[in-house]
C-alpha cells in the first residue's frame, strides 16, 4: 500500500479560478426577463458577459493581495539589511494594494493572496482497507496509539485545496502600525508586527473525497440516460454499468470513513430504488434528486472543523 503525493505550483489565473471555486463570491446581478423571441440568447449573452467581469475583477484583486503580502516581506527583509527607507516604501506599496481591495470589496473578511493543490490517493482496494482499518483498530484497542498513527494518515483519497487568506480586519493596521514603529526608529519591534502579521495568514482548506466525486461524476452520465425515454440497448448497459460502479466507489468511500454508516445506508437505498426505476428500458426525472443531496452533505461532513490555521514562514 502507498501514499502517492503531489503538490503543484499554479500560474496566477489558475491560481485564481482554484479560489474562486473555494470562496464563491458573487458579484453577478440577475439579467432581466424578455418577451420578445430572442430573449434567451440576449440573457445567456449578458450573464456571460457579468461572469467575465466578475471573472477579471477577481483575478485583480488575487493580484493586489499577493503583491501585498510580496511587499511585506521586501520591507521585513529591508529593515533586516537596516535599509530603512526601501522598507518604508514597501509597506507604502502593500498599504496602497491593500486599500484598493478594501475599496473594491468593504465586506470582504479575506482576500486570498496564495492556494496550493495537494492530492492523497491509496492505492488499495476495499478488502485491503478493510484490513488496514482492522489493524488500526487493534492498535488502539491494544494502547498503541503512535502505530495506529502512522497507519491511519494512509487512509486518504482526497484532493486538498488550501488557500492562504489576508485578514483584511487585522492585517492593513498591522501595516500602518509597523510604519509608526519605524518612524520611532523602533525597528525591531517593527519587525515583530510584520512579522506578526505574516503569522497570522489564514487558511482555509476545502477538502474533495476523490470517491464521492467519482460517485457523483458516474451519476452525473447515469441522470441524463435516466431522463431518457427512447434508450437502447447499448444505453440500458450502460446506464446499469454507471449505478454498478457507483454502488463500488460508495463501498470504497465508506471504506475510507467519508460518511457515517447512516449517510451510506440512505445512499445505497436509493441507489437500489434507480436502479428499480431505469430496469427495462423505464425512464424519469427526479430519480437522483436525494442522492445528489446525500452525497453533498457527505462531502460537508468531511471538511475539517472550522478552524483559522496560522501560516508559517
Amino acid at each position: 500500500m502507498e501514499m502517492q503525493e503531489m503538490k503543484k505550483g499554479l500560474d496566477i489565473t489558475v491560481l485564481f479560478i482554484t479560489v474562486v471555486l473555494v470562496l464563491i463570491v458573487a458579484f453577478a446581478s440577475p439579467a432581466f426577463a424578455s418577451d420578445t423571441k430572442d430573449a434567451a440568447p440576449i440573457n445567456k449573452e449578458v450573464e456571460k458577459a457579468q461572469q467575465d467581469q466578475t471573472a477579471e475583477k477577481r483575478k485583480a484583486l488575487f493580484e493586489e493581495a499577493t503583491t501585498a503580502i510580496r511587499e511585506t516581506k521586501n520591507a521585513l527583509k529591508a529593515l533586516d539589511e537596516k535599509k530603512t527607507e526601501e522598507a518604508l516604501a514597501a509597506l507604502e506599496r502593500a498599504s496602497g494594494k491593500l486599500t484598493i481591495i478594501l475599496g473594491r470589496e468593504p465586506e470582504l473578511a479575506l482576500a486570498p493572496s496564495d492556494v496550493s493543490v495537494v492530492t492523497y490517493d491509496i492505492l488499495a482496494d476495499v478488502d485491503a482497507v478493510k484490513a488496514l482499518r482492522d489493524k488500526i483498530e487493534d492498535a488502539l484497542d491494544d494502547g498503541r496509539l503512535q502505530q495506529a498513527r502512522r497507519l491511519i494518515k494512509n487512509l486518504a483519497s482526497e484532493t486538498v485545496i488550501s488557500v492562504t487568506n489576508i485578514p483584511l480586519a487585522t492585517y492593513p493596521d498591522a501595516i500602518k502600525k509597523a510604519v509608526k514603529l519605524i518612524d520611532e526608529e523602533k525597528m525591531d519591534e517593527a519587525k515583530e508586527e510584520l512579522q506578526l502579521a505574516l503569522n497570522t495568514l489564514v487558511v482555509t482548506e476545502t477538502i474533495i473525497p476523490l470517491p464521492v466525486a467519482t460517485v457523483e461524476s458516474y451519476l452525473k452520465e447515469a441522470e441524463t440516460l435516466a431522463e431518457k425515454s427512447d434508450r437502447n440497448k447499448e444505453e440500458n448497459e450502460r446506464l446499469a454499468d454507471l449505478l454498478k460502479d457507483a454502488r463500488k466507489e460508495l463501498k470504497f468511500a465508506q471504506a475510507l470513513g467519508y460518511g457515517s454508516k447512516k449517510d451510506f445506508r440512505n445512499m445505497y437505498k436509493q441507489l437500489g430504488q434507480i436502479e428499480e426505476k431505469t430496469k427495462c428500458g423505464k425512464s424519469g426525472k427526479g430519480f437522483f434528486d436525494k442522492i445528489k443531496r446525500y452525497l453533498k452533505d457527505t462531502v460537508k461532513s468531511s471538511q475539517k472543523e472550522s478552524e483559522n490555521r496560522k501560516t508559517k514562514e
